[in-house]
């Protein structure tokens, strides 16, 4: 298995350092308060902040539903997405406030809020600038995680204020280019949200504060889970179906375009250990494969991976992820010190005097959009990159730890030049991973794989 091939980059490798302490996002020094949306907005006496969809699956549908119900008028202006069916469909269900898989809550339908004539409407590869340079204030990013940096370095070059997905790359040279990208958006002053909305969960956010100060003393090692039952499947490639179009349709399922759901899910619970501990690990060492898909290996991802994460001081992670049927489901977030554990994804702290959060808070998903529309429109400092950023490059290094069963140090896999990406981008490109006569891909095994 190749994660896959090295290639030499050509752009900024000396980012490494913007990773030195996680969750402190360093912001422009110089509030350029005429590059603002409010400002332009009253000039021309009008308060729209006109939206770029890029990404029309199920998530880009429920953070656009998101955005357009902030405070304050908000259009829907421009989608851009791969596939025409997928940007009709995400069109409609907008529209017409049909129930999806993306959002729980019935919603209105946003008629009155969506401005996307055909002439707004792009499709293909280059789809993404056409959206960006439609005329919009903001851009949202909820395409395959393969994608992010080069989508991100672009809305920043046009000066768009953005909300991206989590992760944010599927390799350390888009962890690298998101960064360098970053350091522009914040000289332009660019608001910058990512989807990592367990940090505006209050629940979340007050035990974190507890275990800042000290509710549980020093925390010794903390654990996360992913583990869920069997996903969803793939069928069979068709003959007249190109290598390239069929991983596009099914992402979560390659490597090169999701990352592995070891990235893609326990980025959230990795994010919060990050958080709750302040820093993020040297080391990490762990194991994974591919079980429960052996007669139909459709894609090239592992389906188990246990990572030891080590941090400077010591202290260790454990993160775990399993998608196979008839095992033990768990997911969360735990802290273990010198005095107590806290269920940090629950709101729960034993100590010799339990603690548990029992307030209502407002749905994280929407407060996510909201912090962000609201540092738009009176120009508050706001930018999420950072933080995810590390987070994202956690969740690599494991991945990388699971694929070669070596130890792996930070600091070489933040510099690695090892791109998992393709060739060129078109419908008939060859794809970074092709499947062999049965239709079985590749798959990462410990010990032989290299990913270094």
């Amino acid at each position: 298995m190749s994660e896959h091939k090295s290639r030499k980059i050509t752009r900024r490798d000396a980012l490494t350092a913007s990773f030195t302490h996680v969750g402190a996002v360093t912001l422009a020094g110089t509030v350029l308060s005429s590059a603002t949306v409010a400002a332009r907005a009253h000039a021309a006496g009008d308060e729209t902040i006109k939206i770029a969809l890029i990404g029309c699956g199920a998530r880009g549908a429920g953070a656009a539903s998101q955005a357009l119900k902030t405070k304050g008028p908000v259009k829907l202006w421009a989608m851009a997405d791969l596939f025409e069916d997928r940007l009709q469909s995400s069109l409609a269900n907008l529209t017409k406030g049909e129930q999806a898989a993306y959002d729980r809550e019935a919603h209105r339908g946003f008629v009155d809020q969506i401005d996307v004539p055909p002439e707004r409407r792009f499709v293909g590869f280059d789809a993404y600038k056409q959206a960006i340079d439609s005329g919009v204030d903001m851009v949202v990013l909820t395409t395959p995680q393969h994608f992010r940096p080069m989508h991100y370095e672009y809305a920043v070059k046009q000066g768009k204020h953005v909300f991206m997905e989590k992760p944010l790359a599927v390799d350390a040279p888009g962890i690298r280019q998101v960064l360098a990208a970053n350091e522009e958006a914040k000289k332009k002053n660019l608001k910058v949200g990512v989807g990592l909305m367990s940090r505006h969960n209050r629940r979340y956010q007050e035990t974190i504060k507890r275990l800042k100060d000290g509710a549980i003393g020093e925390i010794e090692f903390m654990r996360c889970y992913w583990n869920t039952g069997f996903l969803r499947g793939t069928a069979p490639r068709a003959a007249d179906v190109t290598e390239m179009y069929y991983q596009l349709r099914h992402p979560y399922h390659f490597l090169w375009l999701g990352g592995d759901y070891f990235v893609d899910a326990l980025i959230h619970y990795i994010d919060t250990c990050l958080w709750a501990k302040g820093a993020q690990p040297v080391t990490a060492q762990g194991t994974g494969g591919r079980q429960f898909r052996l007669a139909t290996q459709h894609g090239d991802t592992f389906d188990h991976h246990f990572v030891e994460f080590t941090f400077e001081d010591g202290t260790k992670m454990f993160a775990q992820s399993r998608q196979i049927s008839g095992c033990w489901n768990q997911g969360g977030a735990h802290a273990h010190g010198t005095q107590g554990h806290a269920q940090i994804s629950r709101g729960r702290i034993e100590t010799a005097s339990k603690w548990r959060f029992r307030g209502r808070y407002p749905n994280p998903y929407q407060v996510e959009h909201d912090v962000l529309m609201d540092a738009i429109r009176n120009n508050k400092p706001h930018n999420e990159t950072e933080y995810a950023a590390a987070s994202t490059m956690t969740a690599i290094l494991g991945r990388m730890a699971s694929y070669s069963g070596q130890m792996i140090a930070w600091d070489d896999a933040v510099k690695s030049n090892v791109s998992l990406a393709p060739e060129r981008y078109a419908l008939d490109a060859t794809a970074p991973v092709v499947a062999d006569k049965d239709g079985h891909y590749p798959v990462a095994m410990p010990g032989v794989t290299k990913v270094l």
